[in-house]
């Protein structure tokens, strides 16, 4: 497994989706708008409800982000595919954490519920992923639950997410 920090500040994610965090050819994280996160607070490869790792990420939630402008004009919210999208990130990001080869790509999900919203008001997410199934041979793909929080309210949860790694073979 590769050596990496723990914690990742908004430069070091910015590293990553440049591709040079994990080395050209591996897990990536988006570029802003994007990048759904601004900071990881903590991954492991063997913690999380399963024990079978985990990541925890931070985003600042500010009246000026660029999605509450069109959805919806006068009822401002963030997406839900945009907070599962952020999930889907950070289980990639996982995956790269542990140095394994290829580029991410999300393959589905098993059950989403939405029982929030982002609005202006919100102060910060915390997304939290936890590994259910982590496949480590010629197929290489990440299986976790996950779960959004808005000031510290559970508002998405998810099971059965599954991001792949393609090398190109």
């Amino acid at each position: 497994m590769a050596k990496f920090p723990t914690f990742f500040d908004k430069d070091a994610l910015l590293k990553c989706a440049r591709g040079e965090l994990f080395g050209p050819g591996n897990a990536q994280l988006p570029e802003p708008p994007m990048l759904m996160m601004d900071r990881i607070t903590d991954v492991s490869a063997d913690g999380g409800s399963h024990g079978k790792g985990h990541v925890v990420a931070e985003f600042d939630i500010t009246p000026d982000l660029w999605f509450f402008k069109c959805h919806f004009p006068g009822n401002p919210i963030m997406p839900g595919c945009l907070g599962l999208d952020g999930l889907w990130q950070l289980t990639g990001f996982n995956l790269g954490w542990r140095g394994m080869p290829g580029k991410g790509m999300a393959l589905g999900v098993g059950e989403v519920k939405l029982s929030g919203m982002v609005t202006p008001e919100r102060k910060m997410l915390t997304y939290v992923v936890d590994m259910v199934r982590v496949i480590d041979r010629k197929l290489k793909m990440g299986v976790a639950d996950g779960r959004v929080e808005a000031d510290g309210e559970e508002i998405y949860s998810v099971k059965g997410m599954k991001v792949g790694l393609s090398t190109g073979e």
